[in-house]
C-alpha cells in the first residue's frame, strides 16, 4: 500500500476540502437551470396559498427548509464568512445579515409590497459577485479604497428579504394568522442559516487549517463570483423572456 508523505497527504487533503467547499459554488450552476431563487416547491407552495389561521410549526419548518435549500443565501453567506475567524466577528456580521433578511421579508410580505422577482432575484445575484470581489480585494485594486463590509452585508440583507417577500406575496397568503405565521416563518429561516452555517464552518475551518488555504482560496471566489454572474445571467434572460 503506498503512503503519501505528510506533505503530500496535506495537499491532498486540502484539495478535497477545497473542492467541498467549492461544491457550494458549483451546486447553483446545476440547480439554475432547474429553479429560480427563492422557489418555493409545489407541495409547499399549495399548503401556503390552501391553509388560513395560525400555524407555527409549519411555518418554522418552511422557512428553514428555504434558507436550508436557498442557494442564493448560502453562496453569499460562505462568502461573508470566507475570511472571518473569530465567532464575534462572524456573529457581527450573520446578524448584520439577518437583520437585513428579517426586516424586508417581514415588512414586505405585511404591507404587500414587492419587486419582481427575476429584477430582485439578479441583484442578489450580484450579492453573490459583490462578496467574492470583496473577499479577492479587487475594490481596493480597482478604485483605491475598500467599502464598508458591514454596510454591504446589511444592505444585501435587506434586497435578500425582498427577494423572498416577493415570492411569498405571488402565493397570496391568507391574512387570517398572517402576521405569527410570518413570525414563525422568519424564526425558522434564522434556524435554517445558523444550521447552513454551521455546516460551512465545518468545512471552512478545516480547509483553513492546510498549507493549501492560501492558493485555493483565489479560485474559490473565482468560482464563486462565476457562479453569481451564473444566476444574475439566468435572471435576467427569465425576465426578458418573460
Amino acid at each position: 500500500m503506498k503512503i503519501c508523505s505528510r506533505t503530500a497527504c496535506g495537499r491532498q487533503g486540502g484539495g478535497r476540502l477545497a473542492a467541498l467547499a467549492l461544491a457550494v459554488s458549483g451546486l447553483t450552476l446545476l440547480l439554475a437551470d432547474k429553479a429560480l431563487a427563492h422557489a418555493v416547491t409545489l407541495g409547499d407552495k399549495g399548503y401556503i396559498q390552501e391553509v388560513s389561521g395560525v400555524h407555527i410549526i409549519p411555518f418554522l419548518y418552511l422557512g428553514a427548509k428555504h434558507m436550508v435549500t436557498g442557494y442564493d443565501h448560502i453562496l453569499f453567506l460562505f462568502g461573508v464568512i470566507f475570511f472571518l475567524y473569530g465567532m464575534k466577528q462572524i456573529g457581527t456580521y450573520v446578524s448584520l445579515f439577518a437583520i437585513g433578511h428579517s426586516t424586508t421579508m417581514l415588512a414586505g410580505v405585511y404591507f404587500d409590497f414587492g419587486i419582481n422577482s427575476y429584477i430582485i432575484d439578479a441583484i442578489i445575484g450580484f450579492s453573490v459577485v459583490y462578496k467574492a470581489l470583496d473577499n479577492l480585494g479587487a475594490f481596493r485594486a480597482w478604485f483605491g479604497f475598500q467599502p464598508s463590509t458591514k454596510t454591504a452585508t446589511l444592505i444585501f440583507g435587506f434586497l435578500h428579504g425582498f427577494g423572498l417577500a416577493s415570492k411569498i406575496i405571488d402565493y397570496r397568503i391568507s391574512p387570517d394568522g398572517l402576521l405569527p405565521n410570518l413570525i414563525s416563518f422568519n424564526v425558522g429561516v434564522e434556524i435554517g442559516q445558523l444550521l447552513a452555517l454551521a455546516a460551512i464552518l465545518v468545512v471552512m475551518n478545516r480547509w483553513r487549517a492546510t498549507p493549501s488555504f492560501a492558493r485555493q482560496a483565489y479560485a474559490a471566489n473565482v468560482l464563486m463570483m462565476t457562479a453569481g454572474f451564473a444566476l444574475m445571467g439566468f435572471q435576467i434572460a427569465g425576465y426578458v423572456v418573460a
